[in-house]
């Protein structure tokens, strides 16, 4: 098996030995996005080619559209990881087997050990096909026919996703191709868009409710045809354009259709919404299959044509990419791209083969019949595959196509390559590629039974465990609203209906269930510019809605908590199960505001839905509110657990923050006096030491002064004496000093134990004034923490969970409420527009 980015699609196949080689092919899904065109007889191996490109699209996530016009893509469900003798056997051929002069039984046995090795020889087994059946969803749709899911063609005349300003051109192509198809339906011949007046009066009938943002039901494009919503087309006025009598005509043909028992299979199912046929609604990818081979040519013509216009809407709405978003295969294009006729399917299958690259949308066109090809518009396919053809005359055909639309290619070597091509061999050619190649085919995943009837579908859509979906109107469903900001005001939506539907008589209300009005706060010209609606005001209509408002009150003494909140939610929306009350969250409705009567006489009146005439059902919506108000109600305050603080209600995280900052300031001044209280009673008695013992220093000092003093007055006595005992003669004389220098000693001895003595005390003072140097750097640093500690403190915010008691819920109002609208007249369509404020 190849690599995950590519598709496996066979091994390359060598011409001169006339064999396969054992080197995978592999193919850049990417290519894909500039178009590939697949062709090849009966019988060369077109079908299991095609298979095996949509298994490996598959196999890698990616999603795909599938027009299957002879029943061969339903085997694309028919994958079996078990590959078990039983798996096959509902699907074998009883003819076959007949034939072949065997059972079913054994033809299944056969046939299992047959698929069983042919995967093994390219690689395959049971791993890839439990990965086919898990990467996508695979539904066989059956437009016209309830044997596979039908197909609900109304949506096609919906308004489209994107706005009609600034996608004119593209939106009137799309016009133009479902008008051609629609006429063509109906029996109407040489439809040619500029000259046709029924297409002229169908196109603008569309674009005039389109550009109007309204959507149009097939019934409404009917009665719009015996009165257009306008008076001229072009320059003259519609009747001499277009007279009554004939309108009519057309008219009735095409209501002649819409009442055909035939049709009514056409207005439910799927809608051609193409992101649901790509897309499950988690984003999972689906292939989707189209089997309309029960239609006629018409009816084909009609669908493939809405179904490419469906598909090129979508696709303009999406962002531009250069990888494979999605893959649209067509099984078999001829009759719908034709070198001289021009279909409805013409036109937007060439705007996409020109412009879906951009947003990442690969076609893949198939044909038996390469004759039939119009190879100019096929120019844009950058990939060829061509398998054995069935004449001269068609290889040469292709040739001519192929080297207009490749170009550069060398005609003698592909005619060559061509004209010995064998089952399961086709020439690919890849404009991303230097050179073209042959490659063989490799074996499919899924079981090639053959095409299948419409009487196989059911059994085959079983396999994938597809249930046809509950009918679908016309009418779009709209988006589900994000409950996101669900509080703030939703806009009201403008609506279409006929007011001959309403009645002039109020509908009545269940018994005890309360009713008021909607007040029209909006002046017709403000409704009218909210809405973007224009034309005359034809009268007012009342809708009901659920009106609900409840009043939730939060008690509490620990955190000093007694208010209140109020919840008003107006459903104005079909119920079907519980109601998700976030998304119709009003902000606090004034009661007072609301009447007990209509405001104007004469307004007409919706009637009210069943789920709203019930009493029991509203009776459970009540208390199903009161218990999303107990589950959901709960209110959040900040509190300071350190500090014992709780916020108030309307305050604040930065006044509360701020409120405990100065609570934990007070505190840690308090404490901050203490600990200064604290310092002052030890420093004052070092104080007085250290004071004392400067005192003692001073002493000390000057005793050490008189010593030194006294010693230097004797010690100069002494030395008079000797000089005169010297020179003098005396005895007595050195006597003296003999006796004096003992003295002098001893007074030197004496200052120099008192020199000690003030070091001593020195360096005790020293001490002193190093202990109370520390006493304040502790207190300093005992001040610095404490302060920390109450900074960190005030800064501990959490919130807090306050839940109501259900006997604190309140239901003010639980009730019937009309809202007004204003009737706008738009030609037999009336638009209703809200006339009032959220």
């Amino acid at each position: 098996m190849g690599d995950d980015n590519n598709f496996y699609l066979g091994r390359l196949f060598d011409s001169k030995t006339g064999k396969v080689t054992a080197e995978n092919y592999m193919y850049d899904p990417a290519d894909l996005t500039t178009h590939a065109v697949i062709t090849g007889m009966t019988g060369s191996g077109k079908t299991g080619f095609c298979v095996s490109l949509l298994e490996e699209a598959a196999l890698m996530g990616i999603p795909a559209i599938a027009i299957d016009p002879k029943g061969d893509l339903t085997n694309l469900l028919l994958h079996f990881p078990d590959l078990l003798p039983s798996d096959f056997q509902p699907w074998i051929d009883p003819d076959t087997a007949r034939r072949e002069d065997k059972t079913i039984e054994v033809l299944a046995e056969e046939t299992a050990a047959s698929w069983k090795k042919g995967l093994a020889d390219y690689g395959l087994g049971k791993e890839q096909l439990e990965k086919l059946k898990n990467s996508v969803e695979f539904t066989v749709y059956t437009p016209g026919s309830s044997a596979g899911v039908p197909v609900n063609i109304l949506a096609s005349f919906q308004t489209p996703d994107i706005p009609w300003s600034g996608n004119e051109e593209i939106l009137r192509e799309k016009i133009a191709s479902i008008v051609t198809a629609l006429l063509g339906l109906v029996g109407v011949t040489d439809i040619d868009p500029l000259r046709s007046r029924e297409h002229i009066l169908l196109s603008n009938l569309l674009e005039t409710a389109w550009s109007n943002g309204q959507t149009l039901q097939l019934s409404d494009l009917i009665l719009q045809v015996q009165n257009p919503p306008f008076e001229r087309l072009g320059a003259l006025p519609v009747d001499g354009f277009f007279p009554p009598k004939d309108r009519m005509e057309l008219s009735m043909l095409l209501n002649n259709f819409m009442a055909s028992p035939s049709f009514q299979i056409w207005l439910t199912g799927q809608t051609l919404d193409i992101q649901q046929i790509l897309y499950k609604e988690d984003g999972s990818p689906r292939h989707s299959i189209f089997y309309i081979a029960h239609l006629s040519e018409s009816e084909r013509m009609f669908f493939v044509t809405m179904l490419y216009s469906s598909i090129e809407s979508w696709m303009r709405s999406q962002r531009g990419t250069s990888s494979l978003r999605a893959l649209v295969y067509f099984d078999e294009i001829m009759g719908y791209l034709p070198p001289i006729a021009n279909p409805p399917s013409r036109t937007v299958i060439l705007r996409m083969l020109k412009q879906a690259r951009a947003f990442g949308v690969g076609l893949v066109l198939a044909t038996q019949n390469p004759v039939d090809l119009d190879y100019k518009a096929l120019s844009n396919a950058g990939t060829w595959a061509i398998g054995r053809l069935q004449t001269e005359q068609d290889k040469n055909r292709l040739l001519d196509g192929l080297t207009s639309a490749a170009g550069g290619i060398d005609r003698g070597t592909v005619d060559k390559l061509l004209s010995g091509l064998g089952k399961r061999v086709f020439l690919v050619q890849n404009v991303h590629e230097k050179n073209p190649v042959l490659i063989g085919t490799r074996w499919c995943l899924n079981y090639l039974a053959g095409p299948m009837t419409r009487a196989q579908i059911p059994a085959v859509n079983a396999l994938a465990g597809v249930k046809a979906p509950n009918s679908v109107s016309g009418a779009k469903k709209g988006k589900a609203e994000s409950t996101e900001d669900s509080a703030s005001v939703r806009p009201a939506a403008a609506q279409s209906a006929a007011v001959g539907a309403f009645t002039s008589t109020r509908p009545g209300t269940p018994q005890g269930v309360d009713e008021v009005f909607f007040p029209n706060d909006l002046s017709f010209t403000q409704a009218a510019e909210q809405a973007g609606a224009s034309g005359p005001q034809s009268g007012i209509v009342y809708k009901p809605a659920l009106l609900a408002q409840l009043q939730v009150n939060y008690l509490s003494r620990t955190y000093g908590l007694d208010t209140s909140k109020r919840f008003t939610c107006l459903v104005d929306e079909e119920v079907s199960g519980r109601i998700n009350w976030e998304d119709f969250l009003l902000s606090e409705k004034d009661i007072k505001t609301l009447r007990a009567q209509p405001e104007p006489a004469g307004a007409m009146y919706d009637s009210l839905p069943g789920w709203m005439s019930n009493t029991k059902q509203l009776a459970q919506l009540q208390n199903e509110m009161e218990d999303w108000a107990y589950r959901t109600g709960s209110m959040t305050i900040l509190s300071n657990k350190s500090l014992k603080l709780y916020a108030a209600v309307d305050e604040s995280k930065e006044d509360f923050i701020a409120r405990c900052r100065k609570v934990a300031e007070s505190t840690a001044e308090a404490d901050v006096q203490k600990i200064e209280k604290a310092f002052n009673s030890k420093s004052s008695t070092l104080s007085a030491r250290i004071k004392k013992q400067k005192i003692e220093i001073d002493q000390k000092q000057s005793t050490l002064n008189a010593r030194r003093t006294d010693s230097l007055v004797k010690g100069a006595s002494v030395a008079g004496n000797v000089l005169l005992g010297l020179f003098g003669g005396k005895k007595s004389g050195i006597s003296s000093a003999i006796s004096g220098g003992s003295a002098t000693i001893n007074k030197h001895r004496m200052a120099e134990e008192a020199a000690a003595r003030l070091e001593q005390e020195k360096q005790e003072l020293l001490v002193m004034e190093e202990q109370f140097a520390e006493l304040k750097s502790a207190m300093e640093t005992e001040k610095a923490d404490v302060l920390a500690k109450w900074q960190e403190m005030a800064e501990a915010v959490d919130e807090i969970s306050v839940s109501p008691a259900k006997k604190d819920i309140y239901m003010e109002l639980f009730g019937i409420a009309w809202l007004p609208y204003y009737a706008v007249k738009a030609g037999l369509q009336d638009r209703l527009i809200p006339a009032f404020k959220r």
